[in-house]
């Protein structure tokens, strides 16, 4: 059992309707998972008993608890579906484990725990077509892909989170905004703020462009937060596909980062393969975006790289008040730590 990845969830509450996280008002009828035939044993399998608790609770009208009690539940992929009759409070004290073999997990299915089609609800791992809702007090460790998903989801807050994976683990993104296999949705209105993250990959904007469909970025805000050894700090990325859309209105402000690899980085020119032959330029238009009062060190000479398409430049690209120094003392200037690649910046 050592070995099964877990996500340890505290005490959570349904928003109501104005967004604010409380409780349902009144004696809300619970309903406690080991009274559905969950065992809590860490070997069990308590799908079955999970997915009851969530059915009655989710048809009680008026306002309805789900409990997990203390104890260690084995649980395989589950989707917690509604409309419910009311809104829905999940009181978690225990700890969940997801199987250790990603086998365990279908094919086309890319989470452990969603949520589909609910309203004024409050949970991880994946939140699809969630609105008016607050996400609050959650320690995920180890994911196997994203900590948490957020899809086609309004009014939606996250807050007080605690994220734990290996640095080496690949694509483990901590909160991922944005499509679903297949799905598209713009995303816009998005506020990041008071995180403190690293080892890591930062906080990134795409990869945007890489298929027929993909929608508009706007109105992306990243403030007051600290990156500590980070791969990146602020990254925006397209492919080199020609895929047309745009990415607009982004701001990323009062970021302190220590040690960190690439700090500010715009890639139009991102392709994961090997042997790629950027025949195709980024459609993608990048454009409005704001890096100012960034302090801190690069553990690399190049502190700012804006690597932007020929076919669809770069505009209004503003660095304001940047204070980036390399953390090698026997070289602390460097002639490249301001690039600019390929294709040109328009004012």
């Amino acid at each position: 059992m050592a070995s099964r990845v877990c996500l340890l969830l505290l005490l959570l509450f349904v928003s109501g309707g104005d967004g604010a996280a409380q409780p349902p008002a009144g004696a809300a009828a619970q309903f406690n998972v080991k009274a559905f035939g969950a065992v809590a044993d860490g070997e069990t399998d308590d799908s079955k008993a999970f997915l009851a608790a969530w059915a009655a609770a989710c048809e009680q009208a008026g306002g309805s608890k789900m409990v997990i009690p203390n104890g260690t539940f084995f649980l395989y992929p589950v989707d917690f579906s509604g409309p419910c009759n009311g809104p829905v409070a999940v009181e978690m004290e225990g700890t969940v484990a997801a199987p250790p073999d990603l086998h365990s997990f279908p094919a086309d299915k890319d989470e452990w725990i969603a949520f589909n089609h609910v309203d004024r609800l409050l949970l991880s791992v994946s939140f699809n077509y969630v609105s008016n809702s607050t996400v609050e007090k959650i320690r995920s460790i180890n994911s196997k892909q994203f900590h948490l998903h957020v899809f086609a989801c309004n009014n939606l807050t996250l807050r007080g989170l605690e994220i734990t994976a290996p640095a080496e683990s690949p694509n483990t993104d901590g909160v991922h905004i944005g499509d679903s296999a297949g799905v598209k949705s713009p995303t816009a209105g998005v506020v990041v703020s008071g995180v403190v993250c690293g080892p890591g990959h930062g906080f990134r904007v795409g990869s945007l462009g890489g298929s027929a469909g993909d929608e508009a970025v706007a109105g992306v805000t990243v403030m007051g937060c600290n990156l500590t050894r980070t791969d990146n700090g602020v990254r925006i990325k397209t492919w080199e596909r020609p895929y047309a859309l745009s990415a607009a209105n982004l701001v990323f402000q009062d970021i302190t980062m220590s040690e960190v690899r690439n700090p500010i980085i715009i890639d139009q020119h991102y392709c994961p393969e090997k042997n790629c032959k950027h025949k195709t330029p980024s459609e993608v238009k990048i454009s409005n975006v704001r890096f100012q009062n960034i302090s801190g060190s690069s553990s690399t000479k190049v502190a700012i790289n804006l690597s932007c398409s020929e076919a669809e430049p770069c505009e209004d690209i503003q660095l304001i008040d940047i204070n980036l120094a390399y953390v090698n003392r026997k070289e602390m200037w460097s002639p490249h730590a301001l690039t600019f690649e390929d294709g040109p910046k328009a004012p």
